[in-house]
């Protein structure tokens, strides 16, 4: 059986990636997105990075897929995506899962939102659906 522990650090080889306390300057900046793949629960628990975008994790393949019905504009922009999750295992696997479906500037956060908090990083609270 192949381990969740190997399966990060086969992704960690082939996508880019840093710990919070490096990617601090991309946020804000025009043309990077960060992608939050955590759980609705967590979100609501702990926060987000302001303007994120939220893709639960298992949606991802799907709101990527420009040919899927639940394909997401954001994912359309060619912007460069920055995957965060709680401590940098998901986003790992996501990011890698991303490039594979061909977006090409796909990073994630190493050490996760808790790294982000532990750096400093900007926390906000869950947008609220409107409606």
């Amino acid at each position: 059986m192949k381990r969740v522990k190997e399966m990060v650090a086969e992704a960690n080889e082939v996508v880019a990636h840093a710990p919070a306390a490096e990617l601090l300057d991309l946020h804000g900046q025009e043309g990077v997105t960060f992608v939050d793949l955590r759980d609705p629960r967590e979100l609501e628990r702990e926060g987000m990075i302001p303007g994120a975008f939220h893709c639960p994790r298992g949606m991802l393949e799907f709101w990527i897929d420009p040919e899927s019905p639940y394909a997401k504009p954001q994912f359309q922009t060619g912007d460069k995506f920055v995957f965060y999750c709680a401590s940098g295992w998901r986003s790992a696997l996501s990011a890698r899962v991303a490039q594979e479906m061909g977006l090409e500037n796909v990073m994630h956060i190493t050490d996760g939102f808790g790294g982000w908090k532990g750096s400093g990083g900007p926390v906000g609270e869950k947008p609220q659906k409107k409606g």
